[in-house]
């Protein structure tokens, strides 16, 4: 690596950490020596880099600080597109959209030297046909989610029931190329998952939950260990505190 892109790279680990990072840490994800390290650091602070600390204990960036324009490592432009191309595969037309108009933006502004790491990147997914396509779009989910509000949902269940359900949604999360809606339901009273390519229509309410996206998530996760902690479990009532 390169000593211009080792330093970058020690800003990065650093702007990432909410904690001191060792010399040792850092040396280990850069593959160098700790002497090597060291250097580097005096480096960046003889440079005006706000980076406190010391050999033993670990170093801290100054929150505060800006980075120059956005630069890229080779490993992080191959990251990003393999997530664009893992998007591309849920069939979710708008993250799909969305996921493209990232890598044109990142490639307007890379340096001529980095577009053949765009252009033939050394990492890819096997050529398939693709995902299997969501039958509504997940926009309003997304949506509702970031807004703390309560959706109404028509589910077709696996038996072929058609039920009505409230629901307060915490998650839309990945599988393969299948996306579940991972909510609280009220008729229920717990949490369920609900395959998105089941739900025949949804409507986001006016009415928000009343629970902050934290805490809502945080009971979800608690939710989901006691499901893994008892085998054979379906569910887990108790509704969410307010």
């Amino acid at each position: 690596m390169r000593k211009a892109d080792r330093l970058f790279q020690i800003i990065q680990i650093l702007r990432r950490s909410s904690r001191p990072v060792t010399s040792a840490a850092l040396a280990d994800e850069l593959e160098v020596a700790r002497r090597t390290v060291y250097r580097d650091i005096a480096h960046l602070i003889a440079q005006r880099v706000p980076i406190d600390g010391e050999a033993g204990l670990g170093y801290v960036l100054d929150p505060s600080y800006d980075m120059p324009p956005l630069m890229l490592t080779p490993e992080e432009i191959e990251a990003v597109l393999l997530g664009a191309q893992m998007v591309a595969k849920l069939g979710d037309a708008a993250l799909n959209h969305a996921a493209k108009d990232v890598v044109a933006k990142i490639t307007a502004i890379m340096p001529s030297e980095y577009l053949p790491f765009i252009a033939q990147p050394a990492v890819g997914l096997k050529p398939d046909e693709g995902g299997e396509g969501q039958a509504i779009d997940t926009r309003p989910l997304r949506q509702a989610i970031r807004e703390g509000r309560k959706l109404t949902l028509a589910y077709r269940a696996g038996n072929g029931e058609v039920t009505r359900r409230v629901v307060w949604p915490v998650l839309l999360g990945y599988a393969e190329a299948r996306a579940l809606l991972i909510a609280w339901c009220e008729s229920r009273q717990a949490f369920r998952h609900f395959r998105t390519e089941r739900i025949l229509a949804l409507e986001v309410l006016d009415e928000t939950i009343g629970i902050s996206r934290v805490k809502l998530r945080r009971q979800w996760q608690q939710w989901r260990e006691a499901e893994r902690a008892r085998p054979g479990a379906d569910s887990v009532s108790g509704k969410p505190a307010q």
